[in-house]
């Protein structure tokens, strides 16, 4: 057998083999950032399936919860993907689906209300406006820059990523504030979330900026992230509409089984519905 090194040629022709693929540069980045880890854990030797169902049990033994062993182990199988080493494809850790969120991470409307009153009174208009956008459409992060003028005049926004396109309806009232915005800051075209030399807002911007508004808003950092505001978004909607198919195809997912996952109750609002049967006595 050819010996398998996991070199940094291979790791560039990874990453342009994902670029051709059109994955977001989120995706990107964090596959290059796990295959780059199992690269230095090998520490030179050959990949093998050998090698490779040692880095999973390094990765739980060194403390890393399920759910973040198996992302980095898709990372990983994509590498593999792309090299023609199927091989060496790592099983994912078994995992029993939840029942309820955790409630340490969820954002309830109240907190949200705070946010958004936070920003405004901090004159940080462009965060307040982008915190509302991402909750009332439940777009991704990496779709606020789809977010432009032309989509606030016509009410709706294309989204073209990963090879798929799809249509994001705008609120009317919405539509309204963005308008009202890029008029104030003189932005006749493009994208309406920039930054001050004209580009749009990356994701680790929009999370930074998030992040530093907790603490005078008083509410858990835990709690707040972009893709947070699309779970509230999903949640608030389900149980307005009590409609998953349509809500799966708002948040552009393939699969139902997806979007389950979003409307997973607290623990605590999940011991009430238990409570709420009656059958103890």
């Amino acid at each position: 057998m050819n010996s398998r090194k996991l070199t940094n040629k291979r790791i560039a022709d990874f990453q342009t083999a994902l670029q051709e693929e059109e994955r977001s540069d989120g995706t990107i980045e964090k596959y290059l950032r796990d295959v780059r880890a199992f690269a230095c854990w090998l520490d030179g030797r050959d990949v093998a399936k050998e090698t490779a169902t040692g880095w999973k049990k390094h990765l739980l033994s060194a403390g890393y919860s399920p759910v973040t062993a198996n992302s980095m182990i898709s990372a990983v199988n994509s590498f593999f993907r792309v090299n023609g080493w199927e091989d060496c494809r790592i099983k994912f850790v078994k995992i029993q689906r939840k029942l309820f969120r955790e409630e340490a991470k969820e954002l309830t409307r109240e907190e949200y209300a705070r946010l958004l009153d936070t920003a405004h009174a901090l004159g940080k208009k462009r965060l307040a406006l982008l915190l509302e956008t991402i909750c009332a459409t439940g777009i991704r992060v990496s779709e606020v820059a789809y977010i432009t003028v032309k989509a606030a005049q016509l009410g709706k926004a294309e989204i073209r990523l990963k090879g798929k396109i799809r249509v994001i309806l705008l609120p009317g009232k919405l539509c309204r504030k963005l308008l009202k915005y890029a008029h104030q800051q003189k932005i006749a075209s493009g994208g309406i979330f920039l930054t001050r030399s004209g580009k749009n807002l990356s994701r680790r911007q929009i999370w930074a900026e998030m992040k530093n508004l907790c603490g005078q808003a008083q509410v858990e950092p835990s709690k707040v992230f972009p893709h947070n505001l699309r779970h509230l978004f999903a949640t608030t909607f389900y149980r307005a509409y009590k409609d998953i198919v349509k809500l799966a195809d708002l948040l552009g997912h393939s699969s139902i089984e997806t979007t389950r996952i979003y409307l997973l109750t607290t623990g605590a609002e999940h011991t009430r519905q238990l409570e709420c049967l009656g059958l103890i006595i």
